[in-house]
């Protein structure tokens, strides 16, 4: 039996290594898109992910006669501590993710090291795996590996779900959904009711977010995100630090009339984010902007024309939500939306997402919408 020596990430030339293992074992992948690789190094290095402020991290290395043969990333993310356990994080919940590796005991071993490392630190359950935060790329993929990801979501083997499976002990905690549907469709009759009955009324406003006012908008859009999702399973809030992350990352794909801001009586209340499918254009790339990488991009972005718009984010203040207005202030903004989408981008599929699996308001949204599900994503759960 073959020795694996696995050890913390402690240089750059380690953490390079630990980021280049991705691109070696996937490569070959035809639906694997490659991420920008300054964005995945940027992803584990601390100073320049925000995730580290506020939460302890060891990425680790598996090498078998010197040659790295997989990587993991075991992590407490002390905001998830102070959550409420209903709401699955809590005390005692550490997390694993990014996990790479050429054959099942290099998993399992790989695993197991994050498991104990979790255990000296005192945690007694484990949630995974998590690419880091629960906002980055949560989730293990088991139905959709026959197409590319949208933007910001994760595409792992399908061999990988059996191998967390098998370590022993793991059971799913939670499915995360993504769905799909045609946005050339008019919606059905009722949903059309609904938006004609709320344009109809003076108290509702729907309108573009401002980019000239980025920073003040990006703000209040993850100030209604941090109330509108503080009671759903898994929620960790965003911090100040990770508020402007968030605003650098997505600024250069925000386009006014994806982003939707509602209002009532003068006071924001809702938001829907869309964004065009980067991917499409990244992946030709294979995670490199030289030589000519960049042009094309910086072409692209400057009017972009997409199959498949991403709706990874939405919300409705939670005083609302469980009146009519929610769906009504929610289907608006999405009519709103899937007609730019069709007219100003060329797009044809749109993509909702991630959504729990139990999450009865967003579920019904989209059964209503006549989507279907394309992708689970499964969150594990084990006892340590």
């Amino acid at each position: 039996m073959r020795k694996i020596e696995i050890t913390p990430v402690a240089s750059k030339r380690d953490r390079r290594e630990f980021v280049d293992l991705a691109y070696r074992l996937n490569g070959s992948d035809p639906n694997w898109v490659a991420p920008l690789r300054s964005e995945a190094m940027e992803l584990v290095t601390p100073g320049k992910n925000p995730f580290f402020e506020h939460a302890d991290v060891e990425l680790m290395l598996a090498r078998a006669k010197g040659r790295v043969v997989g990587r993991i990333s075991a992590h407490i993310d002390r905001l998830a501590l102070a959550q409420p356990p209903e709401q699955g994080m809590g005390p005692g919940t550490g997390n694993w993710g990014l996990l790479e590796a050429e054959d099942e005991d290099i998993a399992h071993a790989l695993i197991a090291r994050a498991e104990g490392w979790m255990r000296m630190k005192g945690m007694d359950r484990v949630l995974a795996p998590l690419s880091m935060s629960v906002w980055e790329e949560p989730g293990q993929l088991v139905r959709g590996h026959d197409h590319p990801p949208t933007v910001m979501m994760g595409h792992q083997p399908e061999r990988y779900a059996r191998w967390i499976e098998s370590a022993g002990g793991y059971a799913p905690a939670k499915s995360l959904l993504t769905y799909e549907l045609d946005i050339r469709k008019d919606f059905p009759p009722l949903i059309q009711r609904i938006v004609a009955a709320g344009e109809k009324n003076e108290r509702i406003r729907i309108r573009k977010v401002d980019k000239s006012r980025f920073d003040e908008e990006a703000r209040l859009i993850l100030e209604i995100l941090n109330d509108a999702w503080s009671d759903n399973w898994g929620f960790v809030p965003f911090t100040e630090a990770e508020i402007a992350y968030a605003g650098k990352k997505f600024r250069p794909i925000v386009f006014e009339d994806l982003i939707m801001v509602a209002e009532y009586d003068g006071e924001p209340v809702a938001f829907m984010m869309t964004l065009p499918d980067l991917n499409e254009v990244l992946a030709p790339l294979k995670g490199r902007l030289l030589p000519f990488g960049w042009a094309k991009l910086l072409l692209w972005l400057r009017k972009p024309k997409v199959r498949t718009m991403r709706v990874p984010l939405m919300g409705v203040r939670k005083r609302l939500q469980s009146s009519r207005m929610a769906s009504q202030l929610a289907f608006m903004l999405i009519e709103t939306i899937r007609q730019n989408a069709v007219a100003n981008y060329g797009a044809s599929r749109g993509e909702i997402g991630w959504i729990l699996d139990d999450n009865q308001g967003m579920v019904a949204i989209a059964d209503a919408l006549e989507t279907t599900i394309n992708r689970e994503y499964v969150i594990y759960e084990k006892v340590l």
